[in-house]
């Protein structure tokens, strides 16, 4: 087994502070507006509910050990609803914690190394890279090295707190852009040219309601500029980025007011002054990794458990290393218990290289496991709920919160996300095709926390006035999508009754079926498929007129009535 000790990420000034600006609030010395600005910063959120706040940890690249998870699940035992859940960042928040508790929250957090610093907020957010990259067969090379220093770099950064808005950053060990650097502010795709590492380095690209793809910045830098030109980026949003309407303060839409040429041109001049520091080369890492799990003693003997051969087919992905895998563990909608995370942990430990990754898709990867090991991994995670099968499914559907805690939510879009994969696993094998390729993501609003511009099927949640009554309702997104080309985003279709969706899901499956071309996956059907024609294949479901039942949102037996106010950004 490995026993990987992880470097820390905290720091307790960071939460002496907090205390310090939480004591001057309490006793009127700073301003709401001034500690909101400060907690946000160090990860508190207000939600939906009065009182309540959503506490969220900044995991950079997703590597966690089991020191880390164990402090994760005390956290949701101690201060929270008993689990935590994992963002589309890699991230992991906790909801309902009452501000009195937060001191001691991140106390224990901090145990572990782990810190809430500048994961939200206007602020260089949490990196992200691909969960497979330092084992992926086809990677250009391992990206987590430069994601934990870009990390260090900016953490604790003199600008990164005080930006016009949220910074993200992705780094893609594949040309096939895993990571969806795309869709980030500063996008990282590593690609090997005449032996050298280095990275293509795209820009400005974002979702929310105006989805934009990024830019190509730089067609290849050598990985050891990629401090100059990550600080040369940031620089630049720092003094260009609108201050007076948040609305308007992403990159991307610095990108929009200079043009692209013009945008190029400053960050060139930004570049420039980066350049004659002379200073700044990113640090790699140098901690020691964890020894790769060893073999189970008559592991490969083992009666196979009922259940095991599919989930080894659907959750186990093969290494370069032929002897050693990677196990996903699904989660319900990214949530994962506390007594999940532990077990999540000691199989990392036990088994593993003593890590495990959280992913963008909000589920689990444990890398380094033999495979004479999967049998007794398998039991292992089965005594916790940990063997759903279907990864990357259509039945895995990706949901943002949505009104469960975000005051900017019009819909319960985690409920739709349930919903659908209860209807999905309910349905026989001649819908397989569909169910195993297709990505489906939903969003509460248009603003795109679930990522719902970039799936196959994408759903945001809003509201339709029927005569005297408002119905929930979702748009339908079709044939999103990110790949080396950049990023594509679905085409609206139609608005579908909230109760329906499924069924729409379901129709559109069936649709599938009879219109593809021949080996036509579905990823390409639903990029071509005409708008028109998936209306009127729908039919009835969007044409039919609500019945009374559907006044209400899914999982609601009473009226639908919309309460947004203004969000604190949940995503």
């Amino acid at each position: 087994m490995g026993a990987a000790l992880l470097p820390r990420f905290s720091d307790p000034a960071d939460i002496q502070e907090f205390v310090d600006k939480l004591e001057a609030f309490e006793r009127g010395a700073l301003s709401s507006d001034e500690f909101r600005a400060f907690r946000l910063v160090r990860g508190v959120y207000g939600q939906r509910q009065e009182g309540a706040q959503m506490l969220r940890v900044k995991i950079p690249f997703g590597r966690l050990d089991r020191r880390g998870l164990d402090a994760l699940a005390d956290v949701a035992d101690r201060f929270s609803r008993g689990f935590g859940h994992v963002t589309t960042r890699q991230n992991v928040q906790f909801h309902f914690l009452q501000m009195a508790e937060v001191e001691s929250a991140m106390h224990r957090l901090d145990e572990a190394g782990l810190t809430t610093r500048e994961a939200c907020g206007n602020s260089v957010r949490s990196i992200t890279a691909h969960e497979h990259s330092e084992v992926c067969p086809t990677a250009a090379f391992d990206v987590t090295p430069y994601a934990e220093a870009l990390t260090r770099h900016f953490l604790r950064h003199e600008l990164a707190a005080s930006l016009p808005r949220k910074f993200k950053i992705a780094l893609s060990c594949c040309a096939d852009d895993c990571a969806k650097a795309a869709i980030h502010d500063l996008g990282l795709v590593a690609e090997i040219r005449d032996g050298a590492r280095g990275f293509r380095v795209l820009a400005a690209g974002g979702l929310s309601s105006s989805p934009a793809s990024a830019l190509v910045l730089e067609e290849w830098v050598h990985a050891a500029e990629l401090g100059r030109v990550s600080e040369a980026v940031l620089r630049m949003f720092h003094r260009l980025g609108n201050r007076e309407n948040r609305q308007r303060a992403r990159l991307k839409y610095v990108r929009k007011k200079l043009g692209v040429d013009g945008f190029v041109a400053a960050y060139r001049e930004v570049k420039r002054e980066v350049d004659a520091e002379a200073a700044l080369e990113l640090a790699l890492p140098t901690h020691a990794a964890g020894a790769p799990g060893a073999p189970v003693s008559g592991g490969s003997a083992e009666p196979r458990p009922a259940g095991y051969l599919a989930w080894r087919a659907s959750n186990v992905l093969s290494h370069a290393d032929p002897e050693h895998t990677s196990v996903y563990v699904r989660l319900d909608l990214g949530d994962a218990t506390s007594d999940q995370l532990r077990a999540i942990g000691r199989v990392a430990e036990t088994y593993g290289d003593g890590t495990a990754r959280l992913t963008i898709d909000q589920n689990v990867l444990v890398p380094w496991i033999h495979r004479t090991a999967l049998p007794a991994v398998y039991r292992e995670l089965s005594a916790h709920g940990l063997t759903r099968p279907d990864i990357h499914t259509a039945r895995d559907v990706t949901s943002c919160q949505g009104a469960d805690t975000c005051a900017l939510a019009v819909t319960s879009s985690r409920s739709l996300a349930r919903a659908i994969t209860e209807r999905l696993e309910a349905e026989s094998i001649e819908r397989l095709d569909a169910i195993r390729d297709t990505v489906i993501k939903v969003s509460g609003c248009p603003n795109s926390c679930g990522q719902h511009h970039i799936a196959d099927l994408g759903f945001h949640g809003g509201a339709k006035h029927v005569g005297a009554d408002t119905v929930p309702v979702y748009q339908l997104h079709l044939g999103g999508g990110v790949d080396a080309s950049g990023a594509t985003f679905g085409r609206q279709a139609v608005k579908i009754i909230a109760r329906r969706v499924p069924d729409a899901v379901v129709r559109l499956f069936e649709l599938y079926q009879s219109e593809r071309a021949d080996g036509e996956r579905p990823r390409a059907f639903f990029a071509r498929l005409d708008a028109k024609r998936a209306v009127a294949a729908l039919g009835e479901i969007v044409t039919a007129a609500p019945r009374a039942d559907e006044g209400a949102d899914i999982g609601e037996t009473s009226g639908f009535l919309v309460q947004t106010g203004t969000g604190e950004c949940a995503a």
